[in-house]
């Protein structure tokens, strides 16, 4: 990867979490430097591969503290006048967003949020006053719209006929063991819910492609499962979210995977399992140069999971989709 012409300043938000090595290897990647991190838990060995000189912190008291410090020492003539902060990476839980979206602005610099960028869409709202406050910018991660074969099939439904609705069913199911229910992604106040937790992305890429939400059915919303029928300006898609093994196909657990994705589009499969290696490090390239995705191409996929949070289950009505058939209401 090309690195950004001038190094700038990031610090990191859940240093210890799944994701967060991606945005430690784009960061690297990218040719800027990691100054100071940020987790309750101090299992994150992960760092000596990518910044083993970075600060971290347990307590976000003093990592506030420090970066305050380091912002107040920019505009002095000491040695650190450089380590100033200007990107804060946010890979915490989801419910803690908005207020470290929020520490990042109040340092004076930029956040760059994992998705869900927040769970309310009024959240939006108050985020965008305090960017006009800050003068600073909030992006988010939406890795899915860099996916070579993503962008294809964009431009391939624009060129199309613009009065075709087209048929889509999306089926994820991710096996989660006993543990998920008993964190915090298992709270819906927290996460979500399933729709927020892991369905998020693929709402978001499909209002990018498909256009606005016209309606937002939703057939079934468990803790474990969920699903729906969600019509775009060019599309209707009916969506089925689950997080239990047994509603994987028989193919899947004999040849012992614990994850099914399938994207199907008008009666055919679209296939985008590979290319996912260095989308993060895309989407801080396109961040560095001001190209990047903000709260505006966020709020979409919010309204949506939300709504979806929020709904009434209608059970088997409507144009439902057909695994629901399998399983119990």
């Amino acid at each position: 990867m090309t690195p950004h012409k001038k190094p700038v300043n990031f610090a990191l938000i859940g240093a210890a979490g799944y994701i967060a090595p991606r945005h430690m290897k784009a960061i690297k990647e990218t040719g800027n430097n990691l100054i100071a991190a940020l987790d309750p838990y101090d299992g994150v060995g992960i760092m000596d591969s990518f910044f083993p000189d970075a600060d971290f912190f347990i307590e976000p008291e003093r990592f506030d503290r420090h970066l305050d410090k380091l912002r107040r020492l920019a505009h002095t003539k000491s040695r650190q006048a450089d380590r100033k902060v200007d990107y804060v990476s946010i890979c915490s839980p989801n419910y803690m967003h908005d207020a470290h979206i929020r520490l990042a602005l109040r340092n004076e610099a930029h956040a760059i949020c994992e998705k869900p960028i927040v769970l309310n869409p009024w959240n939006v709202d108050a985020l965008k006053t305090l960017e006009k406050e800050s003068g600073k910018k909030v992006y988010t991660i939406l890795q899915l719209r860099h996916h070579q074969a993503i962008i294809a099939l964009k431009e391939k439904i624009e060129k199309g006929p613009k009065d075709r609705i087209h048929d889509i069913d999306l089926t994820y199911i991710t096996s989660r063991g006993k543990w998920y229910h008993r964190s915090w992604k298992g709270n819906p106040e927290k996460s979500g819910g399933i729709g927020t937790n892991i369905g998020v992305h693929f709402f978001d890429m499909l209002s990018w492609i498909f256009g606005d939400v016209k309606e937002n059915q939703v057939n079934l919303l468990t803790e474990s499962r969920a699903s729906g029928l969600l019509e775009l300006n060019r599309a209707r898609v009916r969506w089925f979210l689950s997080l239990n093994s047994e509603d994987l196909p028989v193919n899947s657990k004999k040849n012992g995977k614990s994850t099914h994705r399938s994207l199907s589009i008008d009666g055919e499969e679209f296939e985008f399992s590979d290319g996912f290696t260095d989308l993060h490090t895309i989407s801080y390239q396109n961040i560095l140069e001001g190209k990047g995705y903000g709260l505006k191409d966020a709020r979409a996929s919010i309204n949506i999971v939300y709504n979806i949070r929020n709904s009434h289950p209608i059970g088997l009505k409507g144009n439902y989709h057909p695994l629901l058939k399998k399983i119990s209401l």
